[in-house]
Protein backbone atom coordinates (compact mmCIF):
# COMPACT_ATOMS: atom_id res chain seq x y z
CA UNK A 1 0.00 0.00 0.00
CA UNK A 2 2.72 2.15 0.92
CA UNK A 3 4.69 1.49 -2.41
CA UNK A 4 1.76 1.79 -4.34
CA UNK A 5 1.44 5.31 -2.66
CA UNK A 6 4.86 6.34 -3.46
CA UNK A 7 4.40 5.43 -7.00
CA UNK A 8 1.57 7.71 -7.14
CA UNK A 9 3.18 10.53 -5.78
CA UNK A 10 6.40 10.33 -7.85
CA UNK A 11 4.17 9.83 -11.38
CA UNK A 12 2.22 12.80 -10.54
CA UNK A 13 5.44 14.84 -9.38
CA UNK A 14 6.99 13.78 -13.03
CA UNK A 15 3.68 15.14 -14.52
CA UNK A 16 3.41 18.19 -12.72
CA UNK A 17 7.07 18.63 -13.88
CA UNK A 18 6.53 18.16 -17.55
CA UNK A 19 3.44 20.90 -17.23
CA UNK A 20 5.58 23.38 -15.99
CA UNK A 21 8.32 22.50 -18.44
CA UNK A 22 5.89 22.83 -21.20
CA UNK A 23 4.11 25.65 -19.74
CA UNK A 24 7.54 27.69 -18.96
CA UNK A 25 8.59 26.78 -23.12
CA UNK A 26 5.35 28.25 -24.16
CA UNK A 27 5.47 31.48 -21.99
CA UNK A 28 8.92 32.17 -23.19
CA UNK A 29 7.06 31.86 -26.74
CA UNK A 30 4.88 34.20 -25.78
CA UNK A 31 7.13 36.85 -23.98
CA UNK A 32 9.68 36.93 -27.01
CA UNK A 33 7.14 37.10 -29.29
CA UNK A 34 5.33 40.34 -27.28
CA UNK A 35 9.02 41.68 -27.03
CA UNK A 36 9.39 41.42 -30.61
CA UNK A 37 5.78 43.02 -31.71
CA UNK A 38 6.65 45.54 -28.48
CA UNK A 39 10.05 46.62 -30.32
CA UNK A 40 8.60 46.58 -33.88
CA UNK A 41 5.75 49.45 -32.65
CA UNK A 42 7.80 51.56 -30.58
CA UNK A 43 11.01 51.51 -32.19
CA UNK A 44 10.27 50.62 -35.84
CA UNK A 45 10.56 53.91 -37.69
CA UNK A 46 13.86 54.52 -35.47
CA UNK A 47 14.79 51.11 -36.47
CA UNK A 48 14.17 51.57 -40.21
CA UNK A 49 16.45 54.76 -39.93
CA UNK A 50 19.56 53.02 -38.98
CA UNK A 51 18.81 50.04 -41.39
CA UNK A 52 18.84 52.70 -43.92
CA UNK A 53 21.93 54.20 -42.74
CA UNK A 54 23.81 51.14 -42.10
CA UNK A 55 22.94 50.09 -45.67
CA UNK A 56 23.32 53.00 -47.27
CA UNK A 57 20.29 53.03 -48.79
CA UNK A 58 18.64 56.71 -50.11
CA UNK A 59 15.31 57.18 -49.16
CA UNK A 60 14.62 60.87 -50.71
CA UNK A 61 13.19 59.41 -53.67
CA UNK A 62 9.73 59.58 -53.10
CA UNK A 63 8.85 56.26 -55.54
CA UNK A 64 10.75 53.97 -53.65
CA UNK A 65 10.37 53.22 -49.56
CA UNK A 66 11.37 51.13 -46.87
CA UNK A 67 9.64 49.81 -43.46
CA UNK A 68 10.64 47.24 -40.74
CA UNK A 69 7.68 44.94 -40.03
CA UNK A 70 7.64 41.63 -37.87
CA UNK A 71 7.95 38.58 -39.14
CA UNK A 72 5.06 36.33 -38.62
CA UNK A 73 5.68 32.40 -38.82
CA UNK A 74 3.66 30.63 -41.00
CA UNK A 75 0.55 28.10 -39.80
CA UNK A 76 0.94 29.88 -36.10
CA UNK A 77 0.87 33.31 -36.54
CA UNK A 78 3.16 33.64 -34.04
CA UNK A 79 6.45 36.47 -34.14
CA UNK A 80 8.85 34.86 -35.12
CA UNK A 81 11.42 38.38 -35.64
CA UNK A 82 11.48 41.12 -37.47
CA UNK A 83 12.62 42.59 -41.21
CA UNK A 84 12.92 45.57 -43.49
CA UNK A 85 11.13 45.43 -46.16
CA UNK A 86 11.33 47.55 -49.43
CA UNK A 87 9.80 48.66 -53.18
CA UNK A 88 7.64 51.43 -54.09
CA UNK A 89 6.08 53.61 -51.54
CA UNK A 90 2.50 52.70 -51.87
CA UNK A 91 3.15 49.06 -52.20
CA UNK A 92 5.41 49.30 -48.79
CA UNK A 93 2.28 51.09 -47.24
CA UNK A 94 0.32 47.89 -47.36
CA UNK A 95 2.65 45.74 -45.88
CA UNK A 96 1.65 44.98 -42.12
CA UNK A 97 4.29 42.03 -41.81
CA UNK A 98 6.29 39.21 -43.22
CA UNK A 99 5.18 35.47 -43.80
CA UNK A 100 7.53 32.91 -42.86
CA UNK A 101 7.14 29.72 -44.79
CA UNK A 102 8.92 26.44 -44.90
CA UNK A 103 9.61 23.63 -46.71
CA UNK A 104 11.65 21.07 -47.95
CA UNK A 105 13.42 20.66 -51.65
CA UNK A 106 14.09 16.95 -50.95
CA UNK A 107 15.93 16.33 -54.43
CA UNK A 108 18.88 18.04 -52.84
CA UNK A 109 17.87 17.83 -48.86
CA UNK A 110 17.22 21.57 -48.96
CA UNK A 111 15.19 23.85 -46.37
CA UNK A 112 13.83 26.36 -47.87
CA UNK A 113 12.66 29.17 -45.86
CA UNK A 114 10.46 31.97 -48.24
CA UNK A 115 9.75 35.20 -46.83
CA UNK A 116 6.64 37.21 -47.69
CA UNK A 117 5.65 40.73 -47.68
CA UNK A 118 1.63 40.44 -46.69
CA UNK A 119 -1.08 43.14 -46.34
CA UNK A 120 -2.65 41.14 -43.28
CA UNK A 121 -1.35 39.67 -40.16
CA UNK A 122 -3.52 36.69 -40.20
CA UNK A 123 -1.69 33.77 -41.52
CA UNK A 124 -3.35 30.83 -40.08
CA UNK A 125 -3.99 29.60 -43.00
CA UNK A 126 -0.45 29.87 -45.43
CA UNK A 127 -2.59 29.24 -48.63
CA UNK A 128 -4.56 32.43 -48.10
CA UNK A 129 -1.96 35.01 -47.63
CA UNK A 130 -2.32 38.47 -49.20
CA UNK A 131 0.85 39.05 -50.96
CA UNK A 132 1.83 42.80 -51.46
CA UNK A 133 3.98 42.30 -55.13
CA UNK A 134 6.85 44.66 -55.83
CA UNK A 135 8.12 44.23 -52.42
CA UNK A 136 11.44 43.07 -51.06
CA UNK A 137 12.81 41.99 -47.97
CA UNK A 138 15.73 44.30 -47.72
CA UNK A 139 17.54 43.48 -44.37
CA UNK A 140 16.83 40.44 -41.68
CA UNK A 141 16.22 42.21 -38.10
CA UNK A 142 17.67 39.61 -34.90
CA UNK A 143 16.51 40.38 -31.50
CA UNK A 144 18.41 38.96 -28.26
CA UNK A 145 15.71 38.60 -25.70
Amino acid sequence: MKQQRKTLALLALVSMLTACITAGAQFDKILKGGGIAYLITQFGPEINKFVNKLTKTDTTDKTFDTKVVPILSGGTGTYAGAVQVAGPVDSVKKVVAVAQVEGKFNPLGMRVRALIPIEDKNVKDVTKLKRVTGVGVSGLLDVKL
